[in-house]
């Protein structure tokens, strides 16, 4: 039990957690604004037809429905989710590690080293000197 209770207050856990109740939640916003403002005015492209972009290809058969404004819809609601997920949560990750690996000094694209790694290494150059 202990293991268990360990595993789930790690802050990765946590942090995973927040990010999928948050996530749900913008994901039923998007698609609310998409099937409710976006799909509309896809549909206005459809002119006359009452289906706006979708058709049958069989008359009389929903199962034969081609339904082009759906598409056009999944795909702006894909858009604005990962232009979100990018600017939201990318963006200042990246930035608030660079600002930590600068307070830390450790240069670009270089691997933080472990405390007693770094310990033995410093010990190690003494020895050689």
């Amino acid at each position: 039990m202990k293991g268990f209770k360990d595993f789930i207050m790690r802050g990765n856990v946590i942090d995973l957690a927040i990010a999928v109740v948050i996530g749900g939640a913008f994901t039923a916003l998007v698609g609310a604004f998409v099937e409710n403002l976006i799909n509309p005015i896809i549909a206005v492209a459809g002119g006359s037809n009452p289906k706006g972009l979708a058709w049958q290809l069989i008359a009389g058969n929903e199962a034969t429905t081609v339904n082009l404004g759906a598409i056009i819809g999944a795909i702006i609601t894909f858009v604005i989710t990962a232009a979100v997920v990018y600017f939201v949560f990318v963006v200042p990750m990246a930035k608030a590690k660079a600002l930590r690996d600068k307070k830390l000094g450790i240069e670009e694209g270089e691997e933080p080293v472990a405390a007693d790694i770094a310990l033995l290494t410093e010990i190690r150059d003494l020895l050689k000197k």
